[in-house]
């Protein structure tokens, strides 16, 4: 990072100083909101809309990515043609099925083709869940994403998706756990203006409970003031919030508890034997906006303790979000600046069109 520069960078002074810093673009389309920037600045410089309010990724998308990217280029105010790219893959067709997995070679295929349209001159593309890993400095664990709809759980080794042994999905996510404090708060006559408002509260006030019952009996009070709206008191809807990860029927939901579905993932790793060494699904790394609730890796790594047969939990171990709500983004960065980049990692334009087919 340049002396005297700190959080975030304005895109005229990214601009201006495009030229003395080197690096790749990186460009992180979480489930939420897309994050992008330098490689060799400290943070995302921006963020828009991401990957999938650009249309359906099932259906052809050549247009809106062009779009999306075309958007994000002018924000930066850089040429493409300039420096390679580092994107992330979103996290979809999550199965080992032979349809899923023409899926993802699609998406992938088009966010390629997209980009060297563009005449970006090589290309980095890894899978979000893989980017938030190596953030957390491993290349093999299990991580949790908890993304905008849906949960995945995902076995990693050695950086790469194992979906022959299994990714487990929960099918509610960060929105449900928004439109759960929405319901808590209309209940107690608690008024707001929008969705926005319940969010900020619940990324500001909420937190999740080591232990629920006991935390039922506490007084738990706690404000915030939002502009233009006032102040915010929530009690005890602050934990009882994330309790629905663990207790999904608190929501009416018929779902997998996490504690549950992590503990299935890890049931599957151990019975496939695929390595001499059972550590490397010990590792538990979590993800996504929503995972960065305080309490909660202490929760799940208690939950998983409890809920485990001791030949597996005993070394189980929980790691918070390790930058927050752009971790992807930072595992992204590490790649980047590492000293075989873009070498092995990337794929050149010339490459891409010399392949007929590409494996993801």
């Amino acid at each position: 990072m340049l002396s005297g520069e700190s959080g975030e960078l304005s895109f005229m002074r990214i601009y201006g100083q495009r030229e003395q810093v080197p690096g790749s673009i990186i460009i992180d389309g979480g489930s939420g909101y897309c994050k992008f920037g330098w490689s060799k600045y400290a943070s995302p410089s921006g963020r828009s809309a991401t990957f999938l309010e650009f249309g359906n990724i099932e259906s052809p998308i050549y247009a809106r990515l062009q779009q999306f990217f075309a958007t994000i280029f002018t924000r930066m105010q850089v040429k493409p043609s300039m420096q390679p790219i580092v994107v992330s893959l979103p996290l979809c067709h999550f199965d080992d099925t032979e349809s899923a997995k023409a899926s993802r070679r699609q998406l992938k295929t088009a966010i390629l083709n997209v980009l060297f349209d563009m005449n970006v001159p090589a290309v980095c593309a890894v899978n979000q869940a893989v980017l938030a890993l190596y953030a957390a400095r491993r290349t093999s664990g299990i991580v949790v994403n908890i993304g905008f709809q849906v949960i995945t759980i995902l076995p990693i080794l050695h950086g790469k998706v194992m979906r022959q042994i299994g990714v487990e999905i929960i099918g509610f996510g960060a929105l449900k756990l928004t439109g759960f404090l929405k319901e808590k708060m209309q209940e107690n006559n608690i008024t707001f203006q929008s969705l926005y408002t319940v969010r900020t509260l619940k990324e500001n006030l909420c937190y999740v409970a080591l232990d629920y019952k006991a935390e039922l009996s506490k007084d738990t009070q706690a404000s915030m003031k939002i502009a233009g709206e006032g102040w915010f008191t929530l009690s005890k809807e602050r934990f009882q919030t994330g309790e629905i990860l663990f207790q999904p029927r608190l929501a009416g939901l018929r779902a997998m508890s996490l504690h549950q579905a992590v503990s299935l993932c890890m049931d599957h790793c151990d019975a496939a034997g695929v390595t001499g060494d059972d550590s490397w699904f010990k590792t538990v790394v979590l993800a996504g906006g929503s995972a960065c609730l305080p309490g909660l890796a202490e929760r799940l790594e208690k939950e998983l303790h409890d809920y485990l047969p001791s030949y597996i939990c005993n070394g189980v171990r929980v790691i918070p979000p390790p930058c927050g709500v752009d971790s992807a983004w930072h595992g992204a960065k590490l790649i980047s600046n590492l000293s075989t980049f873009p070498g092995p990692w990337c794929i050149t334009r010339k490459q891409f069109r010399r392949k007929s087919r590409l494996m993801w």
